[in-house]
This record gives structure tokens, sequence and C-alpha cells, in this order.
């Protein structure tokens, strides 16, 4: 992944080029200027040159580990180019840092000419480093690689379907999907043709599913092929490939792509085939050759791939997605290869535990399974020797251990454009297992400058693009969406996130520091901190790093001092969740630092010198002990995320931050959250017009005209949270922008003339202790675009009505606190999407919804501290069956909780599922009851117990 890392410098030395006209635009002295204009050249040129290299790299990547001559060249242009990234960040560095006075700055100017002078002689050395390595290459490189890269890419290649297909007795886990695969090609002659996709990540078990299907149904077609699509096909090989699998008798050999088209359709006419389009990586595959197949004789086309946007590509419902195997399967699959002898095929009484770890570490990726099985299957049963395969797979991937997975994600490592690689590898970086948060890692792509803004998209929306290509591709696990069905939560797949991490210590990209075993920073830009003792670490010098990442709570944050000390180029230091109360002032000397994360944090203060940061893009102070910001914080011009907040109170649960005078200068900000209020910071922020979020505790009434002037500025705003004192504000006189999505009203009462109905974007909202009566909650009848909607401590009158055709988009539901309701009815067709309900403290709610039987899509259904008489109703039996246990027998998961006396109860699910089944077989006559499951005490505070129920709403 060379490319990857020069791709990256070039970017740089764009943007380093671009300063070159602003420079020479101000008064320079002599010598400066002279040494400055010599670097610019040097500049220009390495950047030249680089932009040539960067095609040559993406053909030679795949030959790097075969060939041992291409392999040095690629990993010494790597070398290369990370020694002109830091003359060029050097240089970025010393141009922009113009602290202190008149007589400061001159003397700094001085001293720069001969920096300018070393950086450019240092540019000379690397480049004629370069052409040397080249003209070695040339002596010694294999004659023909060359063509050899323009050509193997790009040819399709014909798989042997057989080698794929297995006995029934050796599959595991494939029952429903081959049931469902078998529907969508099961042969009928009055259908037109059809397309049926299967897609997973790699080695989920596509092939072999589809290898076995089609071996029990080629035979009911005329004629049947089988071709695996590499990912650099060409049209006319993959066409030449097909008409040879399908038996056609002329030549093709000469023709072009319109003559084998043709011979192809005539070949197919009024013949009933089947066609297995293996590991297809692009939608265009299928459009580049669909009209060479007759499409009115009951055809039917299977394609695999790893792309999401590929599987849309069928007809129908055809879309087949495979997921890893359960546990069950999964050891079921690994005895079945690692005692393949026996006849049995049981695991030894000695080795369970130990096997069972080897499972784990596959977690239910079939071929990582087979793989591990066949090579435990070639050692003695013992537990030694099963031992020292295991810990050689924990200390490194290799080849013998984990051959054939490596062989198949390595290919969709290297069809990966350079960006997307260095987000990939970043990704590896987080702990095994770890829950990736779609706003943090976005952002730090951006600061480090792996996302370029293109087709006029901003940076956060090429990089949001990226991460679901990363998705789309099965590199990255989807754990949670929004409401809205965005993205939220990612993970990596662990057998891929061990090969990403073999990946990115062999490209110098990143390490991972687990406090186990010899350590050394040098030849990385990144580490991954993941241990507390970090004793070892601290005697590394971090003069090349570039990101420092910390994923450990009690950490000693002195011992980092020496390594961030040498780290003058580090761009990006993440200490979220570390306990830690002062940053090392060693921080705020980093002038190259462009993200700074120390959310959930005990960090109370931060000094003036945080204004040194001139290159930083993203503070990161969530929930923190800030109570306030220093002064020079308006210096930071580049910021772009600025989130601060202190741990609320009951009424707040968020406390705001206050912020100096100035802010109207932080004109990049796209997030400010969450701010004290004030006249001052309210007229200020009139000046940020592109805020996309924002959060403002303490609004009074004497800010509402302030509030009102700031919101119409900001035409680009998404997000907005209001946390109120309570007072009358008015605040239905609000003009809120049109362009909201996501609203929160805190505080402040709601009345029925407020006006809604120009929030056409809004998707969720969120309001607590605003005085909500019926009138006023009818009023929000009007926003038919919410997804998701909380009401905690905001609703006050007695009963709920939803009617017909209200919220037709929402999917939860959340109310909370709301002691006087005591009745809730939902018509017909109202939240026909709805997913999610939780009624959350409502004592005097004492029985069921009335039409919660309409809410057909509804899934979860929690009722906690609602009034006794629910869940006795719920609980009671009879000769008939329970009325209100039929009502919601249709909910996949319902929970009721009562909170009395520290004792909690919960509905067993089982019971619910027995009177699905009594439901729905009509001759039973038995009646189903339902019992309380277990209790258990608990000792809640009544400060806690809100907490509970604030954290209950927003778990939704």
């Amino acid at each position: 992944m060379a490319e990857a890392a020069v791709g990256v410098l070039v970017t740089k030395l764009g943007v380093a080029l671009a300063k070159e006209a602003a420079t020479f635009g101000s008064s320079l002295l002599y010598k400066e200027a002279s040494a400055l204009n010599g670097l610019f050249g040097e500049i220009r040129e390495a950047k030249d040159e680089l932009e040539s290299m960067q095609g040559y790299l993406q053909r030679v990547e795949r030959f790097k580990d075969t060939d041992e001559t291409t392999g040095i060249f690629v990993n010494k242009i790597r070398g290369f180019a990370f020694e002109i990234e830091d003359v060029v960040d050097e240089f970025t560095y010393k141009l922009e840092d113009t602290h202190g006075g008149f007589a400061a700055k001159m003397k700094k100017r001085i001293k720069h000419a001969k920096t300018w002078r070393r950086l450019a002689l240092k540019l000379q050395q690397v480049k004629r480093k370069l052409r040397d390595a080249d003209e070695r290459k040339l002596r010694y490189e294999i004659r023909g690689i060359d063509n050899d890269v323009g050509s193997i890419g790009c040819q399709s290649k014909i798989v042997d379907a057989a080698s794929y297909f297995a006995k029934d007795d050796d599959l595991v886990g494939i029952e429903e999907n081959k049931k469902r695969l078998m529907q969508c090609i099961t042969y009928d002659s009055k259908e037109q043709s059809t397309v049926a996709t299967v897609w997973g990540m790699g080695g989920v078990g596509k092939t072999t599913l589809v290898s076995h299907v089609y071996n029990l149904v080629k035979d009911d077609y005329d004629t049947a092929a089988w071709v695996t699509v590499s990912n650099r096909y060409q049209v006319e090989a993959l066409l030449k490939m097909i008409a040879k699998q399908f038996g056609v008798k002329v030549d093709v050999a000469s023709m072009g792509k319109r003559a084998i088209t043709e011979v192809i359709y005539t070949h197919l006419q009024g013949k009933k085939y089947i066609l297995i389009l293996d590991d297809v990586w692009g939608v265009d595959v299928w459009f580049s050759i669909r009209d060479a197949f007759p499409t009115r004789s009951g055809s039917r086309f299977v394609i695999t791939s790893r792309i999401h946007e590929v599987a849309l590509l069928a007809t129908g419902n055809s879309v087949v997605e495979l997921h890893p195997l359960q546990e069950a399967q999964s050891w079921q699959l690994f005895c079945k290869e690692a005692f393949w002898k026996d006849q049995n095929r049981t695991c030894p009484e000695g080795l369970k535990l130990l096997a069972q770890k080897f499972v784990t570490k596959c977690s239910g990726l079939p071929i990582a399974i087979a793989c591990i099985g066949r090579l435990l299957s070639c050692k003695q049963p013992t537990y030694s020797d099963w031992e020292n395969v295991y810990t050689e797979i924990e200390l490194q991937l290799t080849n013998n251990a984990i051959l054939d997975v490596n062989i198949i994600l390595k290919v969709s490592l290297e069809d990966l454009p350079y960006d997307l690689k260095n987000c990939f590898l970043h990704c590896a970086l987080f702990p095994e297992n770890y829950d990736i948060k779609r706003r943090r890692v976005m952002r730090q792509w951006i600061a480090a400058k792996f996302v370029r803004e293109k087709d006029n998209k901003t940076l956060e929306e090429v990089a949001e693009r990226f991460l679901t290509q990363l998705v789309d591709r099965s590199l990255l696990q989807v754990v949670a969406r929004n409401s809205g069905g965005r993205l939220k939560c990612l993970r990596m797949h662990d057998v891929i996130r061990l090969l990403a991490l073999n990946k990115a210590k062999k490209e110098c990209f990143g390490k991972v520091y687990d406090g186990s075993g010899a350590f050394s920073v040098e030849g990385t830009r990144r580490i991954s901190i993941q241990s507390e003792n970090i004793e070892q670490l601290s005697r590394s010098c971090g003069t090349h790093l570039r990101a420092l990442h910390v994923f450990q709570s009690y950490i000693n944050i002195n011992l980092l001092k020496s390594i961030l000390e040498s780290s003058s180029l580090l761009s990006t230091l993440d200490l979220q969740g570390a306990q830690i109360k002062i940053l090392p002032k060693q921080i705020f000397n980093l002038f190259n630092l462009r993200y700074l994360g120390v959310r959930h944090t005990g960090i109370e203060t931060l000094p003036e010198a945080i204004g040194r940061l001139q290159n930083l893009q993203v503070l990161d102070a969530y929930n923190t002990e800030l109570s306030y910001l220093p002064n020079n914080v308006v210096k930071l011009h580049k910021l772009r995320y600025l989130y601060v907040c202190a741990g609320g109170t009951e009424f707040d649960k968020f406390a705001g931050v206050k912020v100096p005078d100035g802010m109207l200068h932080l004109t990049a900000l796209r997030a400010l959250q969450y701010v004290e209020a004030s006249s001052k910071i309210l007229h200020e922020v009139e000046a940020l017009m592109e805020l996309r979020t924002f959060g403002v505790c303490n609004i009074r009434s004497e800010h509402s005209a302030d509030l009102c002037n700031a919101l119409t500025k900001m035409r680009y705003l998404v997000h907005l949270d209001i946390f109120a004192t309570g007072e009358e504000m008015l605040l239905q006189r609000l003009c809120l922008p049109p362009t909201l999505s996501w609203l929160g009203l805190h505080g402040q009462p709601v009345k029925a003339s407020m006006p809604w109905s120009h929030l056409t974007s809004l998707t969720r909202l969120q309001l607590s202790f605003s005085n909500i009566d019926e009138e006023s909650f009818f009023s929000l009848l009007v926003l038919h675009g919410l997804y998701h909607l909380e009401l905690y401590k905001a609703f006050v009158g007695k009963k709920l009505h939803f009617i017909s055709g209200s919220f037709p988009k929402l999917r939860i539901l959340g109310i909370g606190s709301s002691h006087k309701l005591n009745q809730a009815e939902i018509e017909d067709g109202a939240m026909a999407s709805l997913v999610s309900l939780m009624f959350d403290d409502c004592p005097e709610l004492k029985l069921l919804p009335d039409g919660i039987e309409h809410l057909r899509t509804l899934e979860d259904l929690r009722l906690i501290n609602t009034g006794e008489e629910l869940l006795e109703n719920l609980r009671r039996k009879g000769e008939q069956p329970n009325e209100d246990l039929m009502k919601i027998s249709h909910i996949r998961k319902v929970t009721v909780e009562l909170t009395k006396k520290n004792i909690w109860e919960r509905i067993r699910a089982c019971d619910l599922q027995k009177l699905r089944s009594s439901t729905n077989n009509s001759s039973s006559r038995t009646p189903v009851f339902l019992h309380v499951g277990f209790t258990t005490e608990f000792n809640s505070s009544t400060e806690a117990e809100e907490k509970k129920k604030r954290e209950r709403l927003h778990e939704l």
C-alpha cells in the first residue's frame, strides 16, 4: 500500500505549493526569499515525480509479495515518501509559526533562511536516492513484469466450480440461505430472466453456498457456466471466458466485444441456462456484458460479491446476505475440519477450552475456521502443540497459520483506492471488538488528511461516503444505525483486523502497543496504546509519529511526556476516556496538532497555551470537568469542531461551558456544543455561518431576541439543542431553520401555537420540561418526517391520542416521567413504522395503550414503572386466554418493570413466544399463562434513578 502513503503526500505537497503566492506576497528578507524560492522549486519537482510514480505503484502492488525486486523498490519508495513528508510538515510548521512580537519574528525569519536551505538539500538527497533505487530496479527486475502488470489483473479466471463443491454433511449453517437461493433460481419457463445476488464479507462462504446450490440445479438447465471475475477484468476477456464455459463452438480468440456478444446471444437463444458470476467487484461488470444474454427464456444469473452496491443488481427480492456463523455452528464446523480423521469428529476433553479460543478468534468466519481447523488437523492433538499454534497466531498472523484467509482478504485490501486504504488501516488501530463511532472516526480521518473535498462534496460528506464504502465492501460491520438508518456504530471483524494490523505494521502505517514483548516506535507513523503499562513506550522516541491514540482508562499521562516532547509533528492525540485531570504542557508545543480528544476525561482546565495550536481542527472536550474555555481559544481559526460540556443536574442534562469573547473569529466552526448563554455569545455566533451543530445552555427570557437573530443566520444548521431556564420565553416565536434534522428543546414550555409545519426535514425531536398538554401535543402531529420522538418530563396531560396517519415514519417513541398520563389511544394507521415504544415512570397508566394491536411493525415494547394494575393484568390467569397478552403477542420483545422496594420484575419473553404459537394455531384451546421471571434486589437513590430514566430514553 505504498501508493496510499504517496497519495496523501501528493495532496500535502499541493497544499504546500498553494502557500507560495501568499508567502512571497508578504515582506521577506532577501536571504529568506531566495532560500524559500529554492525550496518551493524542490517541492514542485518532488510532487511531479510522485504523481508519476503513483500510477506505477497501483499496478505493481500485487507483485511486491511475490517478486523480491519489486517488493524492495516499493518499500524504498514508501521510505522516501515518509522522508519527504517530514520535510513538508516541518516546512509548514515553520512557515506558519508567527508567535511573538516583531523582534521575535525577525529572529525566527533569519533562522528560517537556514532551515529552508537545509530542507531543500534534504529533498535533493531524497530525489537522488529515489533515482538510484529506480536504476537498480531496472537492472535486476524480472523482464516482462510490466506487461504482466497490465494484463494479469485484467483477465477473468475460469475457476473449476467443482473445486468449491462440498458434500452435504460437510456444510454448516447454510440451510436457510440454501433454501432462499434455491427459490430464487429454480427454473420456471414462464418467468423472464432473474438475477440473484449473494453478498457478504470475504471468507463468509458465498462461493461455498453458491457452488453447492449450483451443483444441485445445473442439470435442470440446457447449459450452465461458472466464471470467476477478477477485480481488474477486461470486458472482451470476460466474454471469451463465458463463451468458452457455455461451450460456444466458434473460435472467439480474435473477435471483438460486439462479435463475441452476438455469438453468445445466438448460442443461448431458445435455451434455458444458468450463469454464475463469482466475486464481482463492481456493477459495471453486469452492465458491460448483459446484452449477450437473451432475457425471455427463464434464464438465471447468480452474482456473488463483497460489495453491497453489486448486491442491489438483484431482481425482485433475490438478495441473499451472508453473515458469520453462530457459536454452535462455528463449533460444529471447527470440529469437522480439525478432527476429520476421527469418525465421530469430536474434540478431546483436554483440548476443548483451547479449541474454543481458536473458534472465538475466528468470529464466525467460515474460511477462517476451516483454515485453522485444517492446520490443527495436521498437528498432534496435544495441548502443547495446539498452544504453540495459538501463540503464533496471537503474535503475528503468519502465512502458514491462516494462508487462505490472507489470500482472500488481501485482494479486498489491494482493490481499495489509496485514500480508502488509509481510512481502512486507521480503523484497525481501534481495539479488538471495539465499537467505532461514526463521527469520531470521520473527524480523525479529516484531521489526518485522508479525506479531500471532491465532486463538490464537503470533507464530512466524502468521509461518510468512505465509511459507507467500507461497509459495502464488508470490511467494516454495522453494529448500530440511528433511527433514520444512518450509520452510527461500526466494528471490524477480528480476522480482518488481524490482517489489517499486520499490513499496517508492514507498511509503517501504525502499530498497537499492548505492553507485551519488545516494542519500538521507530518505523511507524501511528501508535495505538492498549495497555496501562507504558513505561517501555515512554523510553521511545517518537520523532516520526503523526498520531497517538490511547485506549486505556488508567494511564500515567506523565510517562507520555517524553514521547510527546519528541513528537513535534504529531497531528492527532486522542485521550478519550483516560482518567486524567491535567494535560501535559508538552501538548501545547505540538504546532502541527489537528485533533485533540479529551472526551470523557476529568480535565478541569485548559491553559492559555492552547492558542499556540494554530492548526487545531477538532477540540473534543465533551463530558469533562471544564467550566470555562481560556481566552486564547479564539485564536484557533482553523477549528471545525468544538465540543465542550460538563456533567449536568437532573434539570440540565448538560451544563454549558463559558466561552470567551471573540468566538466570532472562529468562522470555520461547523459544530459548537455546549456553550453557556449570554447576550454577547449569541451576538457573536451570528458570524458562524458554517455551523451545522449548535448547543446552548441556560437560555433566559432576555436571550430570546438574540437567539432568534442568531438562528436566522445559520443557513446550514441541522442539529440544535436549547436548554432553557424554564422561564416563559415565547419560544414559538423563534424562526427555527427549515434545515433542522435534530432538535432538542429542554426546559421551555411548548404551546399549541408553536410553528412546526415548516420543519419538513426534522427526523429527531427531544422535548423535556416542556409542559405539553393534549392540545400542544396535537400540534406535533404535523411532523410527518419524524423518525425519533422523546418526551421526558414533557407531557403533563392525561391522554395521548395518536390519530390515523400520524407520524407515518416514526420508528422510536419514548415517553418518560409523565405522572398524569392515564390513557393512550392509537388509531389504526397511526405510527405505521413504529419499531420501539417505551413508557417510563407513568404511574397512572394502568392499561395497555388502546389500539396497540394496530402497531404491526412494533418489535420492542417497554413498560417501566407504570401502574401496578397494568402488570397485574398481564399476569392474570384464567380459563380464557389473557386478552391483554393477545394484543401484544405479535411484539417480539416485551418488557415490564416495576421499581418498588428495590425490586424489579421482568416478563419472560418465552411466554409470549408460546402465546404467539398458540394464537397461530386455531385448533389450540389451551390457555397460555404468563409468569413473572426472576427478581433482583438493588439499591437506588433518587438521583441515580432519574439518571437511569434519561439513559433508558436515549438507549432507544
